[in-house]
């Protein structure tokens, strides 16, 4: 009888687990009711490796040679001269009560020092910490249990500020123009510096002090209108917080997960097409239009979702509660077929729209 991580390694096929970083880990909070993607998350299975196997390879998470290198240059930019663009910022635009800073750089020290031997570098200076003084921790590595393993992430920077308050630092490259963001980016810095929150907020616990240290709200900064300037601004993260608290808390229950898979199921990229499509179709998955930008097998589970009314996105789908087919959608809104007691208000709404796509069409 196999144990869980025994059942989990057969998944992926052998092997060690695909590693997590905060983006991936902010994307499993996209689909929480997706059994798919929780299961080949936890499992740690290379989604990119398998959607190519399957003949939907997937350029998720890859990034052009012109965006890696504007987001370095602006990064260098806002940290050059010990942060003093940083503090400027976080003086002049969000009023936080910074005089003087320390500044630190928790970065890898090279000479043979480990993942967890960083980790236990960060966490000693993150812990003695001295309150009030205002110190900026830059790239310290904090870290998260996986359905049993460590992700280890790395923020671009932690601000220990007055208050008694960790906030964390993202900078990204993409404008603020005429003080608008383009809001899928926003909120995929949001989700992801949510990551490095609770990430964060762990860390503290092991030290055995209080998480709640840590500020629920984040300092995002970004390039202003089409310049180098930086602007800041607070976002809140409560949110994507609780989201990511409730996906994580459901892998780490992956045995019940599990049990909906038949015993001998494995995602090993390494099969055949047509028989590691098979065996994903064993694992149901929730497909939306947002997928495709939030997971790699976005593009395998909407050729699979065709001709249902999931493809169309999650609002029609909650609106024709009960109607999978767009066949059958279509059919309840001609007219040519009855429906059924429990779908009686689908076709009203149905049935509407196509009254009123009828007369928009004559005019």
């Amino acid at each position: 009888m196999e144990n869980t991580e025994q059942r989990l390694s057969r998944l992926r096929g052998g092997g060690d687990p695909e590693a997590h970083n905060a983006r991936t880990i902010a994307a499993m909070t996209r689909n929480p009711g997706c059994v798919r993607r929780a299961i080949m998350d936890a499992a740690g299975v290379d989604k990119p490796a398998v959607a190519a196997a399957v003949g939907h390879p997937t350029s998720i998470g890859r990034l052009s040679d012109f965006a890696v290198s504007r987001g370095i240059s602006f990064e260098t930019r806002v940290k050059s001269e010990g942060c003093a663009e940083l503090l400027r910022l976080l003086r002049e635009q969000l009023g936080l009560p910074v005089p003087q800073a320390h500044y630190e750089d928790l970065g890898s020290t090279g000479k043979g020092e480990t993942v967890s031997g960083r980790y236990l570098r960060s966490k000693a200076m993150l812990d003695t910490a001295e309150q009030g003084t205002g110190t900026l921790f830059d790239h310290p590595l904090l870290r998260l249990s996986i359905s049993g393993v460590w992700a280890y992430l790395e923020p671009d920077l932690v601000a220990f500020q007055l208050g008694e308050k960790f906030y964390v630092i993202e900078i990204k490259s993409f404008p603020v123009i005429d003080g608008v963001a383009d809001a899928s980016k926003v909120a995929a810095s949001v989700t992801q510096s949510a990551v490095y929150v609770l990430a964060l907020q762990s860390l503290l616990s092991e030290a055995g002090r209080d998480p709640g240290l840590v500020s629920h709200e984040v300092i995002l900064v970004c390039p202003k209108d089409f310049s180098n300037q930086a602007t800041a601004t607070l976002v809140d993260v409560r949110k994507p917080l609780a989201a990511l608290r409730r996906q994580l808390s459901r892998m780490d229950n992956i045995a019940a997960l599990l049990h909906l898979l038949p015993a001998n199921v494995t995602f090993d990229p390494e099969l055949p097409a047509m028989e590691l499509a098979q065996a994903l179709t064993q694992a149901s998955a929730r497909y939306s239009p947002e997928c495709l930008a939030a997971c790699e097998m976005g593009s395998f589970c909407r050729a699979e979702a065709k001709g249902s009314t999931a493809i169309l996105g999650r609002t029609v789908r909650e609106d024709l509660g009960g109607v999978d087919a767009v066949s059958t959608a279509l059919e309840l809104a001609t007219g040519r077929l009855q429906p059924t007691k429990d779908l009686l208000q689908a076709a009203h709404v149905l049935r509407l729209a196509q009254r009123m796509r009828t007369e928009a069409l004559a005019r």
